[in-house]
């Protein structure tokens, strides 16, 4: 997620920041080969206007963007058919999302790997972060779990073994009394400036500006990553539709590989074809 990129029982709806006038019903949306894709915020814009051109250029589909602030109303849109597809979160997090919201989205197509990083104002390295510092990460499920994780691979603290999706209450080891502020995951750059460190999703560093050079700690990928993959997502009961399917035929191409290295280098990794090691 890159996006990483919140689930029903925490994420608190919030409005769109920007949007664009989409179909009145998906099924009008298909028939007419205009598709509309829900974001959340807007740095994968230049991608998909990409993605866009070749959609219409190769399978003559109009493809729509629609824009929201947080994690959990692309996929509300989705189930309810108000939207076609979404492209912000990874399996993991939509895997949780379906088992509390009725299991009704499916994955269709991968996109990239975007690791998540800690960054500090206060710190160049993990081992100069002092004892009793405040760490800031994500307060959705799956992100403040994987949050955890990377805080444990960083060495600063240890978690519960064999937790699907850890949270505070699982640090079994905090050495150096560190206080673990759990927030909306949009709020973590601004939290970076009040508290000095935090862990910030790619898509909420990218808009709030940080330079991703700056981070003091990247979560390395491996086997254990497929998992944070982002995806596609369409309503299962749509998901062998086949404009849906050239949609993402029109995302996985050479083209859209050379935007990702020259915007994000290393940040956002291609990962439909991707060898996890």
């Amino acid at each position: 997620m890159n996006k990483s990129f919140k689930l029903g029982v925490t994420l608190a709806a919030a409005g769109l920041v920007a949007s664009v006038v989409i179909p009145t019903t998906t099924a009008a949306a298909a028939s007419k080969k205009t598709v509309t894709v829900g974001l959340v915020g807007t740095s994968d814009a230049a991608l998909w206007k990409l993605v866009a051109k070749t959609a219409k250029k190769k399978y003559g589909i109009t493809i729509k963007t629609k824009v929201f602030t947080d994690y959990n109303q692309p996929n509300v849109a989705v189930k309810d058919g108000s939207l076609d597809l979404n492209a912000f979160q990874h399996y993991n997090y939509l895997n949780n999302w379906n088992n509390e919201n009725g299991n009704k989205l499916k994955a269709i197509g991968k996109t990239f790997i975007t690791p998540i990083r800690l960054y500090s104002t206060k710190a160049k390295k993990v081992s100069q972060i002092a004892k009793g510092s405040t760490i800031a990460v994500p307060n959705d499920a799956t992100n403040e779990a994987r949050a955890l994780t990377l805080l444990q691979t960083a060495g600063l603290i240890k978690i519960k073994k064999n937790v699907a999706l850890p949270t505070v209450k699982d640090i079994t080891q905090n050495k150096k009394n560190l206080k673990i502020k759990e927030i909306a995951a949009d709020q973590t750059p601004a939290a970076l400036k009040s508290e000095g460190t935090a862990v910030i999703n790619t898509n909420y560093a990218e808009e709030a500006k940080i330079k991703l050079n700056s981070a003091i700690y990247i979560e390395p990928v491996n086997k254990a990553s497929k998992q944070w993959i982002n995806i596609i997502v369409a309503k299962k009961s749509e998901a062998k539709n086949k404009i849906y399917k050239d949609v993402v035929k029109a995302y996985q191409t050479t083209a859209t590989k050379k935007h990702l290295k020259k915007v994000w280098g290393e940040a956002e990794i291609p990962a439909w074809d991707i060898t996890l090691k």
